[in-house]
């Protein structure tokens, strides 16, 4: 299939090359950018040096194609989309601009009403997890934030389970600088970012509209900016109806994960590496969730970790687009990451 990234100067747009370069299905065959037109890819990409010949073209240079990639700011997809879909091509849109099926919720979190409502209804939510079978038919596949992803993961065996009350599960969520974007304001500076836990959204952050849509739960969402470059870690406090046994935990975990290619249960009783850790991700497609049952009070606290510009934006973009294709879901996604790091 050939394919064009839109937005590919950016740090999501350039994951998503680094996967493609490498897909046997895939042919990458134009990137745009208006900031960097003119520029070869490994301007903006040093570690795609020599790995392609492409060169960025103009937003405006865009050219048809059998998927189109929209690595774009939030705003950018809502008014390109319909026209591409009516090529007859499959979209791919990494931002937020068709995650909600609600338009009501546009205005609330994105400050502006959606001026396609009625495309909302047909946009597949890009986590296999979850809706794969909708992925099969899918030609706009909306690919899930990286914060929601984390704790979408992270909830969903129990928002199944009947275990929870209807009270508020809190989701207290860090990830590092990259998830900020290639154009930050001064608080992305390193003499600002360098060493920050920083509170940075104690509420309303965008992604909690996601969150309580794939878990059908009540979301209270606060998110801190953290020293590393990559990486999401999303720490959830779910009130039950009882205190849950350990044993129960592992059973509807299992339930809902155990054959998932890309999920990864972990829960050790000893050594250095007992719950989900981000740093182990980076550059991965694997989300690791992980739980802890609180012996004195009736709640437990769940984990997501991930690294937030792969199973948190390019590489579920690919993982999504294989379950389109009927290919495997590992195709170009098998890196397993690096330990030490």
């Amino acid at each position: 299939m050939k394919a064009v990234i839109v937005g590919a100067s950016g740090y999501t747009g350039g994951e998503l090359l680094r996967l493609l370069l490498r897909h046997p299905s895939v042919e990458v065959v134009q990137v745009t950018s208006d900031s960097m037109a003119g520029k070869p890819v490994g301007r903006a990409h040093p570690n795609l040096r020599r790995a392609t010949d492409l060169v960025f073209v103009p937003h405006a240079a865009r050219q048809a194609a059998d998927v189109t990639f929209l690595a774009t700011p939030h705003g950018e997809s809502m008014d390109a989309v319909p026209g591409l879909l009516a090529s007859g091509g499959i979209v791919v849109d990494l931002s937020a601009d068709y995650r909600l099926r609600d338009p009501a919720a546009y205005p609330r979190y994105y400050g502006r009403e959606h001026p396609h409502p009625d495309l909302l209804a047909s946009a597949v939510y890009g986590l296999p997890e979850l809706h794969r079978d909708a992925l099969r038919t899918a030609d706009l596949i909306a690919v899930p934030g990286c914060i929601a992803t984390a704790a979408t993961l992270a909830l969903h065996p129990l928002a199944r389970s009947g275990l929870l009350t209807d009270a508020p599960v809190v989701v207290d969520a860090k990830s590092g600088s990259s998830a900020s974007g290639r154009e930050v304001a001064v608080a992305g500076s390193h003499a600002e970012r360098s060493g920050v836990m920083r509170a940075y959204a104690l509420t309303g952050h965008r992604h909690t509209a996601e969150i309580e849509q794939e878990t059908g739960l009540r979301i209270a969402l606060s998110c801190h900016a953290v020293d590393p470059v990559r990486g999401v870690l999303a720490t959830c406090h779910a009130p039950t109806t009882r205190r849950i046994e350990t044993k129960e935990l592992w059973q509807a975990y299992r339930a809902a994960y155990g054959p998932e290619p890309f999920v990864r249960i972990v829960h050790e009783s000893e050594g250095l590496f007992r719950e989900p850790e981000p740093k182990w991700l980076a550059g991965t497609n694997y989300c690791e969730v992980g739980f802890a049952p609180d012996d004195r009070l009736p709640r437990v606290v769940a984990l997501g970790a991930l690294d937030n510009l792969v199973k948190g934006a390019a590489g579920n973009a690919v993982q999504s687009l294989n379950v389109r294709l009927g290919l495997p879901e590992a195709t170009a996604l098998d890196f397993l990451g690096l330990h030490p790091l």
